[in-house]
């Protein structure tokens, strides 16, 4: 399988994984009525104080007895043919181990890996690389999607460098726009954004006998665990990861890495553990990307606002790898009877793109949100009452299932009446002055349902002690605390009184965490099994206090008579009740099936436009979201905080940088890849519908990862739209473009 192919599967895989596609089969229903003491509370982060001292253990701070520590070489070039590799000088220098070759014939884009070394040292292996001799053939590149989609331009693959991947209809648009009685036409584009991770990469492989255990920094334990078994031809059984905290992933993490191999193939070849951590500009030229856009949207509408139809043509570019799918909001969020996509990936001589906090979601949205906004003022409706009057309650735009819960409505409701959406223009741009003001809306759309199958195990002591054992992973999020929460609600215990063991292989299944998956997928699985404890503890109870086990409640660290609460135990007594210590097994169950099941939220920004320099602030966001229960209301919040830093980021700062000539990134670092600091975060504000799904799982919540990235930088341009009265299609919105747009408006005029 080509590279580029093993790329496009982590993202289909990503993508079914999200939707809850293999989700179908008995309900379950949420405890609605259930009222909770902790969960749905502020639950401040049981490994805080680690995390904030620097006691906490990321990969990069292991080390091995007699481990070395290994380098890769990448190509230099983006295009070339490898003539000849001598690795002899390198093999020679004292303090190096090993020295493998990677890569034969021709390289494709710049930091392609090509050899590796594992060295007694950094210093040393580092040093060695400079010892590699490779011989290359230098040969036509490209690293423009529009020139690469031009005749003649050099070919990356074996097949054409443009590829359409997927292409929906329903109804007939054709008959839709004769129908319209205003149609509109306008294209979008987003830049390509990089994982600008806080920890880069890092993974260390170590072989005893016939055994791989990996310490490795992923979202995705058992994915990187069943990938190794794959690539190395070894055992599942004999192959251990390990995942110990994360500063960052992103989608970029998702997966097996090439260097995670490297490290293992080194491992076996020197006896020795191996350890490989990225630097800076290895994580922005090879771990992935999330793809850039253009997407021309074409919609047709009746006077007062009703959609009849709308067509996409998305061209997205993956680099090597395939681009993103950005037509899920069209098709899905909005009521439209005629809707045809077609959407194609141009490939070029560069990084292959990898899931980036909502693959797909976050170019379709800026573009689709966009584009009602001119429609609405094309109309002269207000863009909100535009996005009301266009509803929908079931998927598809009203032609397919009903939505298990959807509060979009809500959120449009308190978001409008906390940003106080009628102080907006009414025509955009029409305020004066240097420094206009506007406010923009964009709703979001994702799925986050959650992973059927996911298992915890809660174990309980004699001594009353209790652990609560998974294999998901956390990736930054919390996913520690909640986990202690439920088991410590339903135990009626404190969370401090949990020890929570996951992120290894070897303890009960759990998916990937990208998708917005995990709490949806691991928390009910860990109720189950707490549900399953208390149960058997009640049993045991009821005969010392001589009534039915119904009536015991589990709260305040005993167990005692809902009717007459005196008469009681303690946890710690009624764990001695035990013989031994008992495992209770936890399953997340399926979905029901004819039932769509997504988040929505909307997020209202309000900015400033400096019309002399350019310059956009972003002033204030209000971000409404609808995920279901809530389970702990502090990460949460900064779940929310964190996607919109993020999305700010790409509206006015982020953009990798190509020069055409050399084929080569000339800002692979911090310096030179613009991302928000904390002097230009707004003023945030997070609110949650507190939608309980009753079907989605026993605890009625949905994922947050994704959904608050999505809609931001949509949000924000529609925020300038309103402020100068063009809407500027492209992200980031640098100030060059602000200006330029503002003189060709002056132009016009």
């Amino acid at each position: 399988m080509k590279e580029h192919e093993i790329v496009d599967d982590l993202n289909l895989a990503y993508l079914e994984e999200a939707r809850g596609k293999k989700a179908q089969g008995k309900d379950v229903p949420a405890e609605a009525g259930e009222d909770f003491k902790l969960i749905g509370q502020p639950t401040a982060r049981i490994d805080g104080r680690l995390i904030v001292t620097g006691r906490a253990k990321f990969t990069n701070d292991l080390t091995l007895m007699n481990m070395l520590h290994a380098k890769i070489l990448r190509s230099p070039f983006a295009s070339a043919e490898i003539v000849s590799m001598d690795l002899s000088q390198a093999q020679n220098l004292p303090g190096v181990k090993a020295v493998i070759k990677l890569k034969e014939g021709r390289v494709k884009y710049e930091g392609e890996q090509v050899a590796a070394v594992a060295a007694i040292s950094e210093k040393t292996a580092e040093e060695a690389l400079q010892l590699i001799k490779v011989d290359y053939k230098i040969l036509p590149h490209v690293v423009r999607p529009e020139k690469a989609v031009e005749e003649g331009a050099p070919q990356i693959h074996d097949s054409a460098n443009v590829e359409k991947f997927n292409e929906y209809s329903r109804g007939d648009v054709d008959k839709g726009f004769a129908e319209a009685e205003v149609v509109l036409e306008r294209t979008y584009k987003t830049a390509v954004e990089i994982h600008q991770t806080a920890e880069t990469h890092a993974s260390i492989a170590k072989l005893d006998e016939d055994r791989l255990t990996v310490w490795d920094s992923t979202q995705a334990a058992f994915s990187v665990r069943d990938g190794l078994a794959r690539t190395l031809g070894i055992p599942t059984s004999k192959v251990r990861v390990i995942k110990t905290y994360m500063g960052g992933g992103f989608g970029s993490k998702l997966g097996l890495n090439e260097h995670t191999v490297v490290a293992a193939r080194l491992a076996k070849e020197t006896g020795r553990p191996v350890k490989i951590v990225l630097n800076r500009r290895e994580n922005s030229l090879c771990v992935g990307n999330r793809p850039s856009t253009s997407i021309t949207i074409k919609g047709g509408a009746k006077k007062d606002g009703t959609l009849v139809c709308l067509s996409m043509k998305n061209y997205t570019c993956g680099g090597v790898g395939r681009g993103d799918r950005c037509s899920e909001p069209l098709i899905d969020i909005y009521k439209c009877p005629n809707v045809k996509v077609e959407e194609y990936t141009v490939y070029t001589n560069t990084g292959a793109s990898r899931p980036t906090r909502a693959p797909g979601h976050v170019q379709g949205t800026f573009a689709l949100e966009g584009f009602l906004d001119e429609l609405a003022d094309e109309l002269g409706l207000d863009p909100l009452e535009l996005r009301r009057k266009n509803y929908s309650s079931a998927n598809q735009g009203e032609t397919g299932i009903p939505y298990s819960s959807k509060g979009l409505n809500k959120c449009y409701e308190l978001g409008a009446a906390k940003i106080g959406w009628e102080r907006r223009n009414k025509k955009p741009g029409e305020g004066g002055g240097k420094i206009r003001r506007g406010l923009g809306v964009a709703s979001q759309i994702w799925w986050g349902a959650g992973v059927p199958g996911t298992l915890a195990d809660i174990k309980i002591h004699r001594d009353g002690s209790v652990e609560v054992i998974c294999g998901t992973q956390d990736i930054g999020c919390g996913t520690r605390t909640y986990i202690a929460t439920i088991a410590a609600e339903t135990l009626g215990l404190k969370p401090e009184d949990i020890a929570v063991k996951i992120g290894d292989t070897v303890y009960p299944w759990a998916p990937s965490s990208g998708g917005s998956q995990t709490t949806p997928s691991v928390a009910p699985a860990v109720r189950d099994a707490a549900l399953k404890a208390a149960e058997r503890l009640k049993q045991l109870v009821s005969t010392t206090l001589n009534i039915p086990a119904s009536r015991i409640v589990l709260a305040g660290k005993k167990l005692f008579d809902k009717e007459n609460p005196d008469v009681s135990v303690t946890f710690q007594d009624a764990a001695k009740e035990l013989r031994r210590e008992a495992v209770f097994h936890g399953e997340r169950s399926d979905l029901p099936a004819g039932f769509a099941y997504n988040s929505f939220g909307a997020h209202f920004a309000e900015v400033e436009v400096d019309t002399e320099t350019g310059q956009i602030r972003v002033a204030k966001v209000v971000a409404v979201h609808d995920v279901g229960r809530v389970i702990n209301r502090l990460t949460a919040e900064s779940q929310v905080v964190g996607g919109i830093t993020q999305g700010v980021s790409t509206a006015l700062f982020e953009e990798r940088l190509i020069d055409d000539n050399t084929g080569q990134m000339v800002n692979p670092n911090l310096q030179g890849y613009k991302i928000s600091t904390s002097m230009d975060i707004p003023e945030i504000v997070p609110i949650f519908v507190d939608l309980i799904d009753p079907r989605i799982n026993n605890l009625g919540t949905k994922g947050l990862g994704e959904p608050p990235r999505i809609p931001i930088s949509a949000a924000v341009a529609n925020a300038v739209y309103n402020a100068i009265g063009i809407h500027l299609r492209e992200i980031p919105m640098t100030p060059d473009k602000v200006l330029k747009a503002l003189q060709g408006k002056e132009a016009n005029s």
